[in-house]
């Protein structure tokens, strides 16, 4: 702890109040006696603080808008609102891409054995093929990669005095696209359900977000997110962490493509994979063998790995 902050006179209750509302107590100017600081110091420093945040905002739209030509100079426009999941979902898109350093690593899974596999899928007594979205499976894979990275299954609580979070629990967010904007509800417990399961809650949660009957709490307390392009279209991107969460799995469309397997080129089914993560807890190597264990649980050990 620096001099500085030995200086500053303050009672536990306050110092936690401090954190809570993430504000370093160094910069607080106390009013009490030697300069002590008191709860109402920190509510003045902080609706001071948004209060010249407000004004930066004004004159950064006032400047915006005199230096700017409007758009219908150009032509015809139609102007409409702003979806309300997207208006909620901004500020905080904005807040993990400005205070997380995002890094992306790119690769690919071969998924052959598995889609084969999810193929084949029948129904024991009517012998009709039984779907299951391949989200299913990839839960599966990064529940199990996050068992042997736990980093990946963490969050930052306190950055000032280096305290991270570990959680023992395995919540797996999906990004659900809807006609109101992108929804992430949690698959809770994902280590303790089957392809099935995991297929039938990927379902129910995907409807209660497009019919608007899913409660807002299913959209914190999770892990680690996945959001697909998969359906949609598209290999590579580098997806935004969903705060307070570390990383964030992007997957593309699989697609076929020759790969050179003991002396000759063979047709296989190739997975887009693009993993962002925290750089402040997870470094480049960390990423590379998490992505690693990943490619392995969708590969070649996905059928043991179904077991688990």
């Amino acid at each position: 702890m620096s001099d500085k902050s030995n200086k500053i006179s303050a009672s536990p209750k306050v110092r936690k109040f401090a954190r809570e509302l993430g504000v370093d107590i160094n910069n607080v100017k106390g009013t009490e006696r030697l300069g002590r600081v008191v709860e109402k110091d920190l509510k003045d420093f902080v609706s001071s603080r948004v209060n010249n945040l407000q004004n930066d905002s004004e004159r950064q739209k006032e400047k915006i808008i005199k230096s700017e030509y409007q758009h219908s100079d150009f032509g015809e426009v139609e102007i409409k609102d702003i979806p309300r999941v997207k208006k909620i979902a901004a500020p905080h898109l904005v807040n993990s891409w400005t205070t997380i350093p995002h890094v992306t690593n790119h690769d690919e899974a071969d998924v052959t054995e598995m889609e084969e596999f999810r193929s084949s899928i029948k129904d024991n007594y009517t012998g009709e093929r039984i779907k299951i979205t391949p989200l299913a499976f990839i839960i599966k894979a990064l529940v199990l990669s996050l068992k042997k990275f736990p980093s990946f299954n963490s969050s930052i609580d306190d950055i000032e005095n280096g305290k991270i979070s570990f959680k023992k629990y395995f919540h797996v967010g999906i990004a659900v696209d809807t006609q109101h904007g992108l929804m992430v509800p949690k698959i809770r417990d994902a280590n303790k359900k089957d392809i099935n399961q995991l297929s039938e809650e990927l379902k129910k949660v995907s409807d209660d977000c497009r019919n608007l009957k899913i409660d807002k709490k299913e959209f914190f307390g999770g892990s680690m997110t996945i959001t697909s392009l998969g359906s949609i279209g598209g290999s590579f991107f580098t997806p935004i962490i969903n705060f307070p969460e570390v990383a964030i799995l992007g997957v593309g469309r699989s697609y076929k493509k020759q790969v050179f397997i003991d002396g000759k080129f063979v047709p296989r089914t190739m997975l887009p994979l693009s993993l962002s993560y925290d750089h402040r807890i997870i470094d480049g190597a960390e990423a590379a063998k998490f992505n690693n264990e990943l490619k392995d649980n969708l590969g070649s050990n996905f059928a043991y790995n179904l077991s688990k």
